[in-house]
């Protein structure tokens, strides 16, 4: 709370007189309550203002109020009359130069006066709402003051002082205790204080501009502000600090624009003295160069006067708070460096002072890197190079290393840094640094990779070297020319840096610095058509691979935008002034590629790769405003491309492609899909027959007889019906009932090759896909149905056969199928629209879901002795494989197809696979926790109490080394991992918990007889695994799961101390939720075959506490019964 000053009558005395400046009441700055308190206390406010410091002024020039004219100024704008310093700067800068003016006037007539009210206005400003008091120093008794210059808590009031010197008085701050935590204006939120910061600045600046000419030389006002300014700038006080270092610093760049005009007046004079003195003898005035001289001296005197207060400015204030703890305050100080050297570089802009912008560019704050970033970037483009070059050398290595701030903004900074000393020092970066910096192009920061572009794009595409052309050339040649150097220069930075695979970011990093060059579709596609110039202009073919890839990306960058995939946290909202320049560039695109493309897919027309990058830019066509006319012949070219790439080439990636042009290309509501349609349905009827045809000679008595071309043929011919099945509908085509007939050889006979067999595998899952989508579109029979579900089962049946085949590959597509025709099964189901009919239904059956599980268990979870591949290259193929198969298989489970306890054999991997598939398995028990968190806790039991069984057994049996089988400390692991996933609300996961420990204590004494047994339980060492989730239950919960366990324990079992016994003992501290039993796992090496023991029995945990705590079922507070009562129903004790 800031307060609102009500200055008591005061005079100045003589000396030894005490002043008191009184801050009584608080007030919120809400112009509301303001204006009501005012109207409520008109006649004290009066008799204030007549005793206040606005009307203690006495001299004729100015009113009866220091602020008159700034009062007159506001009245007339309408707002609240201000009474004070702080309250008119409070209200804006409208009035600023009345109040300074004002101020100006009264110093001029009652100096100690108006001083004393300058001093106010800083320490209201810092939020005191305390007192000060000003006592007039006496030399005499210096030494005795010096003493007393302290800052301390005065025990008898509880009120905090600072007592100081600011010359000519002493001047004692007290403020209450509660300040210290309380907020003061610089660091309010709210737009309010933002705007009060801007005007306490602006005060400060316009204060000395105007007392430049006039009483800033008196040697009183500023010594005193700046003794001020410097000694509470030193208080312990967050406040003072803060408020106080922003005004010194302010008063310093003040100061520097003195000295500027000092500087300006003096070198003024100097011209005129050398003119004068120019004249001949008997023209020149001798008075005159006197009056010149002496003016010229008295300037130098002014300004090294302010030199000096400017030095003791910044070695006061700057050397003790540039390193201050507050990192808003160490902002400030960097920041008005900054300034300094760029307005006053004679004096500032030397090693001495650049040192430190260099010091705290290593500053943990970002906030700080900023400012001396932004400050060395305007130091460096002021072409201060020069007076720089030591701090350069010095701090290289830390400014380039600045690019890899942690804060993305100080790295793009950082890199601009770098940007603007290259431009001005050609040898500052070496080449290696060079490449190391021109890496961000390629960072996931988007905003940093097109700084990085920018700095590319000045460094090599911008040369003047590259405009260099031969003479005599054509405007289009220089133009080609040009393009081809550019594009040159590309290639030799991908080239020289191996990251050929990530053209697209490339140009996402250049598009907003060369996108004349991206967009230059014309320039760009040239370089590939054959040229009349000569043969050192064309291009090699690594070349023109990577201007197709440059072409491709440019026009996805400028049909779709940014951000690419892992650039970028969502997508953009595209404005309309953006959304026009997107159609313009996509109408551009299309005009230019529909006439130019065919020519390049016929020339390229046996290269796959290239040919690849070229049939998806029909995608990205924009045919609303085109042409449609004139572009007839060039569509029809086109189509014809199309149709001779796809009959020539089988390549999976480019028989994508081009199916997903014809997509485009067909579209009902385009100009062209009369043209495109019919050619599209030629060549699918064309390979339908074709297959139809091969197959009725290779199947012949139920085998495939088929010779080797034929083989080939039917092999291509799938290859191409999937890829443009995926794309499109090509249902009419009957290409179920083809496949249909390849699988039933391979099922009944074999001898299918194994292309083939996944081929129709593939083709087969389209066409169910397709049919899951159109049913129930419009009304359904009953009849269509039950063939649809016929012709499901059908497909599961043939894919669950499939799965036990000998070739892994086709093992691997049959389950891929599977998985993904009974998700888009489960899909339906949950979008079926009433309205349309009896919905269809299936449900796999158990083998086929034996079948599944079985599938990932001896697929997926294999140990590393057990991988086929060597390379590591192979490695990554096969984890990448892998992971695709544990991911199907998991969507089984989240989409409901299969139950939930059959993921208890995925969850069991989550500490063995973590590094491989930890990241799935997470995601997957927090979906199914999603769906039904109490199932989903089941099966957390279901996996740990599995695990400790097989363990269990394995020990008895004598076999503790088998790698298939967890150790326990594997199993415990498990459990802490299992129980860090249900986070911090423990509300949440209530009931979940409760369960867990529930099934955990029957599971462990299920068959234990109280009274008659004396041996523990055979499987209680399964409690220190279950205490893993004991730091998750709410307190309640403890004492309520303490008093189940004591059901099946009794108190004489709990409190035993045999070593049998110390998992039970170890479990129940974990409830009482003390430290006491952290040691006590140290006996439980189940690894082994034999029973835990402790070596220590001092480190045993005592039973005291639970005595002590008497927690019994029958002390439960009334709230925990409710919840006991939940735990415990139909809870039998064993034995009974």
């Amino acid at each position: 709370m800031i307060a609102e000053p009500t200055l008591l009558s005061r005079s100045v005395q003589k000396e030894n007189s005490v002043v008191d400046v009184s801050s009584c009441a608080s007030v919120h700055h809400v112009s509301s309550e303001r204006n009501e308190n005012r109207q409520k206390t008109v006649r004290g406010k009066r008799k204030a203002r007549e005793c206040s410091e606005n009307a203690k002024r006495k001299h004729s020039k100015s009113s009866n109020g220091s602020l008159g004219r700034a009062e007159n100024e506001q009245l007339k704008n309408g707002d609240v009359e201000a009474i004070t310093l702080f309250e008119v700067v409070s209200m804006g800068r409208n009035a600023m130069q009345a109040v300074v003016d004002d101020w100006i006037d009264a110093y001029t007539g009652d100096r100690d006066s108006a001083l004393l009210d300058l001093i106010s206005f800083f320490i209201q400003c810092s939020g005191c709402k305390g007192m000060v008091t000003a006592e007039m120093f006496q030399s005499k008794k210096g030494t005795d003051v010096m003493s007393k210059m302290v800052e301390d808590l005065d025990e008898d009031t509880g009120l905090q002082y600072k007592k100081f010197l600011a010359f000519p008085w002493i001047l004692t701050v007290t403020w209450p205790l509660d300040m210290d935590s309380g907020e003061y204006p610089l660091i309010m939120s709210g737009l309010y204080w933002k705007r009060f910061r801007s005007h306490f600045c602006e005060f400060v600046s316009v204060l000395v501009a105007q007392c430049q000419n006039c009483v800033i030389f008196d040697g009183y006002l500023l010594n005193t502000l700046i003794s001020l300014l410097t000694e509470l700038s030193d208080s312990r006080v967050r406040a003072f600090r803060h408020t106080c270092t922003l005004a010194a610093v302010k008063l310093l760049s003040a100061l520097v624009n003195v000295a500027l005009n000092l500087s300006v007046s003096v070198d003024n004079s100097q011209r005129l003295y050398e003119v004068e003195l120019a004249k001949m003898a008997s023209k020149r005035a001798s008075q005159r160069l006197d009056r010149i001289q002496r003016k010229i001296s008295e300037i130098q005197d002014r300004k090294c006067e302010i030199e000096n207060m400017m030095d003791a400015v910044f070695k006061g204030v700057f050397l003790k708070r540039y390193r201050d703890v507050i990192p808003e305050i160490r902002a400030i100080c960097m920041e008005e460096l900054t300034v300094w050297m760029k307005l006053y570089s004679s004096v500032f802009l030397n090693d001495s002072y650049l040192k430190y912008v260099g010091w705290m560019m290593h500053d943990k704050q970002p906030d700080v890197r900023l400012k001396c970033v932004l400050g060395l970037q305007a130091l460096y483009q002021d072409q201060s190079s020069s007076k720089m070059d030591l701090f350069t050398i010095r701090f290289k290595e830390r400014m380039i290393s600045m690019t890899l701030d942690k804060d993305h903004e100080v790295a793009i900074q950082a890199m601009r840094l770098l940007m603007v000393i290259s431009q001005s020092c050609e040898d500052f970066l070496s080449a290696d640094d060079h490449k190391n910096v021109f890496q961000f192009v390629y960072c996931s920061h988007r905003p940093l990779a097109t700084t990085a572009g920018e700095f590319l794009y000045n460094r090599l595409l911008s040369n003047h070297e590259l405009s260099k052309s031969r003479d005599g050339a054509s405007d289009q040649e220089r133009h080609r020319e040009l393009v081809l150097a550019r594009v040159r220069a590309l290639i030799h930075f991908q080239t020289e840096n191996e990251l050929h695979q990530h053209v697209p970011y490339l140009v996402d990093s250049l598009w907003d610095s060369a996108g004349a060059l991206l967009k230059d579709w014309t320039g760009l596609t040239s370089l590939l058509l054959p040229h009349t110039s000569c043969q050192e202009q064309a291009l090699s073919i690594a070349e023109e691979a990577f201007v197709i890839e440059l072409i491709l990306a440019s026009v996805r960058q400028a049909a779709e935008g940014p951000p690419l995939s892992g650039r970028g946290a969502g997508k953009k909202v595209v404005n309309s002034k953006e959304k026009k320049l997107q159609i313009d560039d996509c109408t551009k695109l299309t005009e230019q590629f529909i006439k130019v493309l065919p020519e390049l897919l016929s020339k390229y027309s046996e290269d796959a790769e290239k040919i690849t990058s070229l049939l998806k830019i029909p995608q990205y066509f924009q045919t609303d405003t085109c042409d449609h006319e004139n572009s007839l012949v060039s569509v029809c070219a086109l189509l014809a491309e199309l149709e001779a790439a796809v009959d020539r080439h089988t390549h999976a990636g480019l028989l994508e492609a081009a199916a997903r042009s014809y997509q485009s290309l067909c579209a009902q509501d385009l100009p062209w899909h009369s043209l495109a349609r019919p050619s599209f349905d030629r060549f699918i009827q064309h390979w339908t027959d074709t297959l139809g045809t091969r197959l009725g000679e290779s199947l012949s008595d139920g085998c495939f007889t088929a010779n080797e071309d034929s083989t080939l043929e039917i092999l291509s011919t799938l290859k191409k019906l999937n890829a443009f099945n995926i794309a499109q509908d090509l249902s009419k085509w009957s290409l179920y009932e083809l496949g249909t007939r390849l699988l039933d050889v391979e099922i009944k006979h074999g001898g299918l090759p194994m292309e083939v067999t996944i081929e129709a595998l593939r083709c087969m899952c389209s066409c169910i896909l397709w049919k899951l989508n159109t049913f129930g579109e419009g009304l359904t029979s009953r009849e269509s149905a039950l063939q649809q579900r016929s012709q499901l089962r059908a497909f599961c049946e043939k894919c669950y056969r499939c799965l036990s085949h000998a070739e892994q590959l086709v093992r691997e597509q049959a389950f891929i199928c599977l998985s993904d025709v009974l998700i888009a099964h489960n899909y339906q189901l949950q979008m079926w629209d009433s309205s349309a009919g009896t919905p269809l239904l299936y449900t796999p059956d158990p083998k086929l879901q034996k079948a599944l599980f079985s599938f990932v268990v001896e697929h997926v979870f294999t140990s590393p002795e057990q991988d086929t591949h060597s390379s590591k290259d192979g490695q990554l193929e096969d984890l990448h494989r892998r992971r695709n198969l544990l991911a199907a298989y998991c969507k089984l489970i989240v989409h409901s197809v299969l139950e939930m306890s059959m993921a208890a054999e995925v969850f069991k991997q989550y500490v063995k696979y973590y590094n491989d598939f930890g990241d799935i398995i997470k995601e997957t028990l927090n979906r199914t926790r999603q769906m039904d968190k109490m199932e989903s806790a089941r099966t957390l039991v279901q996996c740990l109490q599995q695990l400790y069984l097989r363990l269990k057994q394995e020990q008895d049996r004598g076999n503790t080394c088998s790698s298939r089988v967890q150790t326990y400390s594997s199993i415990k692991e498990l459990a802490r991992r299992f129980s860090l996933t249900f986070g911090w609300d423990q509300i949440k996961s209530r009931e979940s918990l409760a369960m867990i420990h529930r099934d955990g204590i029957e599971f462990v004494f299920k068959g234990f007889v109280q009274q008659s047994e004396k041996h523990s339980p055979l499987y209680i060492s399964y409690l220190t695994i279950l205490s893993e989730f004991s730091s998750k239950l709410l307190k309640p919960d403890k004492k309520t799961i303490y008093s189940y366990l004591q059901k099946f324990a009794g108190e004489l079992v709990i409190n035993n101390r045999e070593e049998s016994w110390m998992p039970l003992i170890y479990y129940r501290t974990s409830l009482m939720g003390t430290a006491e039993g952290e040691d006590a796992i140290s006996f439980i090496s189940s690894d082994t075959n034999k029973q835990p023991s402790l070596s220590n029995r001092s480190r045993s945990p005592s039973v005291k506490q639970v005595n002590s705590e008497g927690m019994n079922s029958q002390q439960v507070t009334s709230e925990v019964r409710v919840f006991n009562n939940a735990i415990c129903k139909r809870v039998v004790r064993p034995g009974s």
